[in-house]
């Protein structure tokens, strides 16, 4: 019996090294959490290799879905309430037309459209042509909307009459063989003199066109459908490429990760140009059959009012909004509704428990991707705080990971051999996913532009010749392999659920000061989400006119790019590349006691007012909000 105990020994002595007793503790501690979602991810793969096998759209599982219920409502708001049927029929039209006027597959027509059934049938739409629609975010103008539409290489724009304006403003700018089409609102179909010149009236080309489904396009699984506008880490909004398989994957995953039902009805008051609103829940109602209820824009004291008005037992959010819900007074609404599940990303655990409290929340979903990345994660569990997991006993099944990096830089810090080291349990480093040709989960379809896809790659990972996709944002996993955001690298902030990039806001702030040199980074302020833009402005004579500054500097940003604080600075300190040192900057802050330089804020009304030790100390109790 020697070799019995000699075996025995040996096991014992493996368990105490590798993988260790802890390693059982771990495997039953997470087992139901890991098997639950390995489930979740095979329904989502047999899902999406049928749909490839079959060569489906976008369209076609929708078209599918109004074959099965054309009466069923599809997209509800305040003002309209569309039926499948009435959907397609819109998006048949609008097919019609576009193909009518000379459009083809692998054109590009942009849509700038605020929240309404029309937004979902209009790109639906002209996907039936093999038409790719870049979703431009509406608030956007002046240079970032002109970059927007000339970046994606558009040879339309189709708008709505609200942004009028923006369009007019850059109108001479736009490459002169773009064509313009104007969809008016409802009974207002005669906007003579507001009207772009050169626009075509979409609504009267509508009328007469047909409702029937379009001469047939050969469109396939993998070609692209969408783009849409992300930051990324520098420069002016990149149009990530959604390709109808991408779509297919995105809605699918959340929905089989986070057990959607296809007769839940969804509630989501998020911009649908923006994966979470346009993608993950409007995907639910495209792709499962689900009413979709969506508001032009959001309202912290009518949400759940919202969730109740329509039924809706899934509701969406971004940290942002949780917050704002729950500074709302108490209403009769805060447990009257049918929610039985929130999902969203952002939602801080310093609040998480009031939040689910207060509002009788059973679930809470969080989720955490990049619209053109393939590290994409979710906490099914209602681990708080948690924005996802690796598994710890099936790490290799969906392989993401963190890795060593410069925080401030993101890049990855290399071992001897050239390769990226894992990060152990609590610490802090960069998300990459797996890249793998092929497999719709580890994919990576980047950028329109070539050279901004190339920075998000890191090469020679764990081997030499393989690749992933760098996220840019620094996690922690815990022992149990829950996964925690800790803060962004490079050069992007997040603010009021938008990503800023701070080389964009720097040009434009520069531009607006007089060309003086201008750095902006992200701060943090108590009791609030995210970061807050900061502009330090090198003005030694202190020439700069803030009231003339702001007002001007409202044409060309959007209102959550804007610098929520300026310190006027009267030296520089350069790098030895000649750029003003960032990192130190943002370290100092906006404290007024420790800080010579005069600093400022702005206030609600837009103008920037002095920031006083007295409204600093207000600032940091939160009487003075953002």
């Amino acid at each position: 019996m020697g070799w019995i105990f000699a075996v025995l020994v040996a096991l014992v002595a493996l368990l105490l090294t590798k993988p260790g007793w802890r390693w059982f503790y771990i495997a039953g501690a997470t087992a139901q959490r890991d098997l639950t979602a390995l489930w979740a991810y095979i329904k989502l793969l047999r899902y999406t290799k049928r749909h490839e096998r079959l060569n489906y759209t976008v369209a076609d599982v929708f078209e599918r879905n109004v074959r099965s219920h054309p009466e069923k409502v599809a997209v509800v708001s305040e003002t309209q309430s569309w039926t499948f049927r009435q959907v397609n029929e819109h998006a048949n039209k609008v097919a019609n037309v576009l193909q009518a006027q000379g459009y083809k597959k692998g054109d590009v027509v942009a849509l700038l459209l605020e929240n309404r059934a029309e937004y979902v049938a209009t790109w639906l739409g002209l996907s039936k042509i093999g038409v790719i629609t870049p979703l431009i975010n509406t608030n956007l103008r002046g240079p970032s909307l002109l970059h927007s539409i000339t970046v994606a290489h558009c040879s339309a724009l189709i708008y709505g009459e609200d942004f009028i304006e923006a369009v007019s403003e850059v109108a001479k700018d736009l490459p002169a063989e773009l064509t313009l089409f104007q969809y008016n609102n409802e009974n207002n179909n005669s906007q003579a003199d507001k009207d772009i010149p050169k626009a075509k009236n979409l609504n009267t080309l509508l009328a007469t066109a047909s409702k029937e489904k379009p001469n047939k396009t050969e469109v396939n699984h993998h070609d692209k459908l969408v783009y849409i506008y992300t930051s990324g880490t520098t420069g002016l909004p990149k149009a990530a490429v959604i390709s109808h398989s991408r779509y297919l994957f995105i809605a699918a995953g959340i929905h089989y990760t986070m057990g959607f039902q296809d007769e839940d009805v969804f509630y989501t008051p998020l911009p649908l140009y923006h994966t979470a609103g346009g993608i993950m829940c409007m995907g639910q109602s495209v792709l499962f059959g689900s009413t979709v209820s969506i508001r032009k824009k959001f309202s912290a004291s009518n949400y759940f009012a919202d969730c109740a008005k329509y039924n809706a037992t899934i509701g969406q959010y971004i940290g942002e909004m949780a917050r704002y819900i729950l500074a709302t007074k108490p209403s009769e609404y805060d447990r009257k509704h049918r929610v039985r599940l929130v999902f969203g990303n952002g939602l801080r655990p310093q609040i998480w428990p009031q939040f689910v409290e207060r509002f009788n929340i059973a679930k809470v979903g969080e989720f955490y991707g990049a619209t053109e990345g393939n590290a994409n994660i979710m906490n099914h569990d209602n681990t708080v705080g948690a924005i996802g997991f690796v598994s710890r006993i099936l790490p290799k099944i969906y392989p993401i990971s963190i890795i060593r990096a410069d925080p401030d830089s993101g890049e990855p810090i290399r071992n001897k051999d050239g390769l990226c080291q894992l990060c152990a349990p609590n610490e802090p480093g960069v998300f990459i996913g797996k890249i793998v040709k092929g497999n719709p989960s580890r994919e990576f379809l980047g950028y329109v532009d070539a050279k901004a896809s190339a920075k998000k790659i890191v090469k020679d990972v764990f081997k030499h010749g393989d690749m992933a996709f760098l996220s840019g944002d620094l996690l922690v996993a815990d022992e149990k392999g829950y996964l925690y955001f800790k803060d962004r690298t490079g050069d992007t902030f997040r603010w009021k659920g938008e990503n800023v990039s701070t080389s964009e806001v720097e040009a434009q702030v520069s531009n607006v000061a007089g060309y003086k040199d201008t750095v902006v980074y992200g701060v943090t302020i108590p009791h609030t989400e995210g970061r807050a833009g900061m502009a330090a402005i090198y003005d030694p004579q202190g020439e700069l006119d803030l009231d003339v500054f702001a007002g001007n500097l409202a044409k060309v940003l959007p209102a959550y790019a804007r610098p929520q604080f300026i310190r006027l600075l009267t030296k520089v300190d350069l790098t030895g590349t000649f750029k003003l040192r960032k990192v130190d900057l943002q370290k100092e802050g906006y404290d007024p006691s420790a800080i010579k330089d005069a600093l400022y804020y702005q206030t609600a009304k837009g103008r920037y007012e002095l920031l006083t030790p007295q409204v600093y100390d207000q600032v940091q109790r939160n009487e003075v909000r953002f």
